[in-house]
């Protein structure tokens, strides 16, 4: 065998590898899930990575951001806060999009806040009472004891009144302290999630409805908890699309944004739920 053959075999089996890698780890074949479904998305920071951190995921530039909130204005997608997607849930547009910040960084009021103007966009705030020199990340891993979510500056009470003063955002609770539902006892936890509702709802003098599951983890009587304190629903970390907003109002699926992902990977997102065959 020649060694120009022997070349042009080992480019096409690399060529071959690399549609494969491609297909897996994007999925760009798979049936876009219906429209009538509401996407709701979850993001955590708007700002650019850190180089050698841990928590890029969480970190969406603000170049990005503004490319996903001009290319969803451009394709006709309706952005809803929280509490308008389920009061309205029975009569909602196809392509209806909800934006979901969690825990409460300085970056959602510095960058998101005037891009999502800007596009005339809307969202809804998952905001940590206790956000100040508080490091949850050990709360769901004790190696993520790095203190880098700790040294992020969140947002202050000034912030947070004109961010709601806006009308582009609306606050959700989010725990008093960042909580690991799962490793608590029943009675810290009315205490978590009830002490958020009732302060939030004073502090910023506006009515606190939805929940979000710190890290998305909760545990079986959690759902009923929530309902019992008043909300009327509550969202997870991730899983994808929701399907029936009714039905699983207290176990709300959220489509994952990650710093680490590009665009065509933010699309298949909007597509599928996620961004391959897998996640």
């Amino acid at each position: 065998m020649s060694t120009l053959l022997l070349t042009l075999y080992i480019l096409l089996a690399l060529s071959g590898l690399l549609a494969i890698w491609f297909s897996f780890r994007y999925a760009w074949w798979a049936k876009a899930a219906n429209y009538n479904y509401p996407r709701i998305l979850m993001y955590h920071m708007v700002s650019d990575p850190k180089p050698g951190t841990k928590f890029n995921g969480l970190r969406v530039s603000p170049a990005m951001f503004e490319k996903q909130l001009q290319w969803l204005k451009q394709n006709d997608w309706n952005f809803v806060t929280m509490n308008q997607l389920i009061d309205n849930s029975s009569r909602l547009p196809a392509k209806t999009v909800a934006l979901t910040f969690d825990d409460g960084y300085e970056d959602n009021y510095t960058q998101a806040l005037p891009l999502m103007k800007k596009y005339g966009a809307c969202g809804t705030l998952y905001l940590v009472v206790n956000r100040h020199d508080n490091d949850w990340s050990t709360k769901k891993k004790a190696h993520h004891d790095s203190g880098e979510l700790v040294k992020e500056p969140k947002l202050s009470d000034e912030q947070v009144n004109e961010m709601v003063a806006s009308g582009i955002f609306e606050i959700g609770g989010h725990t008093t302290n960042h909580v690991n539902l799962a490793t608590i006892d029943k009675k810290t936890k009315y205490e978590e999630m009830t002490g958020s509702k009732t302060f939030l709802e004073k502090q910023f003098n506006t009515p606190i409805n939805s929940f979000a599951y710190p890290f998305g983890i909760y545990g079986a009587e959690d759902p009923a908890i929530a309902e019992e304190l008043g909300y009327t629903n509550a969202v997870l970390a991730e899983g994808g699309i929701e399907t029936d907003i009714d039905k699983n109002r207290f176990e709300l699926r959220r489509v994952k944004i990650s710093g680490k992902d590009n665009f065509l990977a933010f699309k298949i997102r909007l597509k599928t739920g996620k961004r391959g065959w897998k996640k």
